[in-house]
């Protein structure tokens, strides 16, 4: 049978059409991106969010000094053009705290993570180096300004992740923070509970050095950096950085789910 032969005969392809092939005929290749959907409560009181998400196939490492070196750079920049009490001013920032407030939440006991990081470049304490990742997911936060969830999507329960509020009593084991309190911090939950806020991800599905299938979502609740070119700017890190492929993308928009 012809089919017996393909494998062989996809070695003698180019990279690229040797992937379309291995897309086309085996489904086990293929990586479904995951969905978002937005609660209708949640969604009447912030009607403005984009949310930017990024399904790849990636493989991490400990470091890259070339990757320091433009988040290096970035950090001067932060350092230069910001004072720290300019810091939650910036658009994507003050957005995303003005919806803290919304929820009942107190954006400065709990920080959004793009301004958390600004403002330890600010006092000089610089951002931690954890792996390739993680660091490059931070670069684009620094940037944009806008809060970056990053996951493992192998260890994110089913296909839909639900957006909405967190409720008193939620049990949530921030990376490295121990148990968060989260009730009124805006929460995408799998079918297991919450794994991700604006603060803080969730212990379960954070991404490892033997992550494969990452997940990103960028939180978009103001804009300040236009949310397809820091889709396209991380796009570009994963690419360099973490040999990403299969990259799927797309952006949802919160007023499609007001009833």
């Amino acid at each position: 049978m012809a089919g017996t032969y393909l494998p062989a005969m996809i070695i003698l392809f180019p990279i690229n059409l040797k992937q379309l092939l291995k897309y086309l005929f085996y489904p086990k290749e293929r990586k479904r991106m995951k969905t978002i959907r937005i609660e209708n409560n949640f969604a009447r009181v912030c009607p403005g969010l984009k949310i930017g998400i990024i399904g790849a196939q990636v493989t991490n490492t400990e470091t890259d000094p070339r990757l320091w070196e433009q988040i290096d750079d970035e950090a001067s920049r932060i350092a230069a053009a910001y004072k720290i009490d300019e810091i939650n001013k910036r658009p994507a920032i003050q957005a995303t705290r003005k919806a803290y407030r919304s929820f009942g939440k107190d954006p400065n006991r709990y920080r959004v993570s793009s301004e958390a990081l600004c403002r330890r470049i600010i006092r000089g304490l610089g951002i931690y180096r954890i792996d390739t990742l993680v660091d490059l997911i931070n670069l684009v936060s620094v940037r944009s300004g806008y809060s970056i969830g990053a996951f493992d999507a192998d260890r994110i329960e089913g296909d839909t992740l639900i957006l909405g509020v967190g409720k008193e009593g939620e049990i949530f084991r921030g990376i490295g923070r121990g148990v968060l309190n989260i009730e009124g911090l805006p929460v995408y939950r799998d079918d297991k509970g919450g794994i991700g806020t604006p603060t803080s991800d969730e212990e379960r599905t954070k991404i490892t050095l033997d992550t494969k299938n990452l997940f990103v979502i960028i939180n978009a609740y103001g804009e300040e950096m236009p949310l397809d070119e820091t889709i396209a700017f991380t796009t570009g890190l994963l690419r360099q950085y973490a040999s990403a492929e299969n990259i799927r993308t797309d952006i949802v928009s919160a007023d499609l789910f007001i009833d």
